[in-house]
């Protein structure tokens, strides 16, 4: 049974997600506060933790950020009111897992409950997925729907950079120096090519990328 901790200081919203996902077979706590939320992140086994934005006191960004900084690994949904892509991308960058976006639907919320517990329990044996792919650290295998992916072992590091970093932009500059080596005198046009095969083998649809994003005069951003 996945221990979830649902901080939220909305007491109708708080009663409603602990009563629906108690009847999903989940053992659920509550707190309404940002500071009790880390206290109770810090001192309790949590499986999962779901956390509010607009928070009294220290907000959930601030949570999430602490949490990061006390070395506590828990998965975190974000749950927020805020559609802007910048308030996204700085909860992803503090260290959540994934976001949703009030007012959801319970269905939606469950579906990433349980897309974010097993991608965790996924990583903890050393494999991530995302979509129809599985990245296997362990093996140094990637499979597509099952099959082994024939990539290179340049484009097993790339990929695995932005598996590493998902949620965030990259600049060429940056995948250079993770991927191939600071002493590597590679140019922006041999990344955009290893980034084109790439997709080639992992995308649902390579021109219309679904996993890595082209950032117009930045770079490339994962969204896994």
């Amino acid at each position: 049974m996945a221990r979830i901790l649902v901080v939220e200081d909305e007491p109708d919203i708080a009663l409603g997600l602990e009563d629906d996902l108690t009847r999903q077979g989940y053992e659920v706590e509550t707190v309404g506060d940002g500071a009790g939320a880390i206290r109770l992140a810090a001192g309790g086994t949590w499986d999962l933790i779901l956390l509010d934005v607009m928070l009294p006191g220290v907000d959930g960004f601030e949570v999430c950020r602490e949490l990061r900084r006390m070395r506590i690994k828990t998965p975190i949904i974000i749950l927020t009111a805020k559609v802007q892509e910048a308030e996204k991308v700085l909860g992803l960058e503090l260290g959540a897992d994934d976001y949703v976006t009030k007012p959801f639907s319970p269905r939606e919320l469950r579906a990433r409950i349980k897309a974010v517990l097993r991608r965790f329990a996924d990583e903890a044996r050393g494999v991530y997925r995302f979509g129809a792919v599985e990245l296997d650290f362990d093996r140094a295998e990637v499979r597509n729907n099952g099959v082994p992916v024939d990539l290179t072992a340049l484009e097993f590091r790339i990929l695995s950079v932005f598996v590493a970093r998902r949620g965030r932009v990259l600049t060429r500059g940056q995948l250079i120096d993770a991927a191939w080596g600071d002493a590597m005198n590679v140019s922006d046009r041999v990344v955009d090519t290893h980034i084109l095969n790439l997709r080639k083998k992992i995308e649902p649809e390579p021109s219309q990328p679904r996993y890595i994003h082209g950032v117009r005069g930045i770079g490339y951003r994962f969204d896994g």
